[in-house]
């Protein structure tokens, strides 16, 4: 049985490398081990700029040894039998691509790419002082796609109301489009726990998909 906090652990991000350690995307620590426990792929442990390969069962062995985490942040895996540490990095072995997928529809994306600023105003909220504005209102026949959908705050939203921007007399501060990339990378990338990422995306952050 996996507890609560496993559970979490199990939804943090791991980059994925290819067979010559480019950068391919982004996945769920849960894929992952899942990759892992199959042996499509090995984890990279990454310290001071140098790094080493494991196995599964290997690096079931270095979990064991908790003390040689000390000095990073560590989310773990527990099970009734042992404590699993969650990689940062894994390799895959033998293939190097994962299927495509597109930049996924939701509500943590489209705050992301709008940076969390209100596309009417231009000022910046936190996530709970937001909402959601159909540039088109849905009763006119607007979707809810990448580009009719944008952050508004509350009082620009209810100042628009059921109405388009021309109507309203308001500007969008820029045109909404779809991200060719996910765009909560850079949230990943300046969390201290992903710090080991970055020697690997020098020339593949922009293109690196997260999933």
């Amino acid at each position: 049985m996996i507890s609560a906090t496993s559970q979490s652990a199990m939804d943090c991000r791991v980059l994925v490398l290819n067979k010559h350690y480019m950068a391919l995307r982004v996945i769920s620590a849960r894929r992952a081990f899942s990759l892992l426990c199959r042996n499509l792929a090995e984890v990279i442990s990454c310290d001071d700029g140098t790094y080493a390969n494991y196995d599964f069962q290997t690096w079931q062995q270095i979990s064991r040894m908790k003390d040689q985490f000390k000095a990073h942040p560590q989310d773990w895996v527990s099970t009734v039998n042992f404590d699993l540490a969650v990689p940062r990095i894994i390799r895959l072995l033998f293939y190097d691509r994962l299927p495509r997928q597109t930049v996924k529809f939701n509500r943590r994306n489209l705050f992301a790419r709008d940076g969390n600023r209100c596309q009417y105003c231009g000022k910046k909220f936190p996530t709970s002082e937001l909402s959601l504005d159909h540039v088109i209102p849905r009763r006119l026949g607007g979707q809810s796609t990448w580009e009719n959908v944008v952050c508004a705050c509350l009082q620009c939203n209810i100042k628009k109301g059921g109405r388009t921007p021309q109507q309203a007399n308001m500007k969008l501060i820029q045109k909404p489009v779809k991200p060719k990339r996910n765009p909560v990378i850079h949230i990943h990338l300046s969390h201290e726990r992903y710090h080991s990422w970055k020697q690997f995306l020098d020339h593949a952050y922009w293109s690196v998909e997260l999933t």
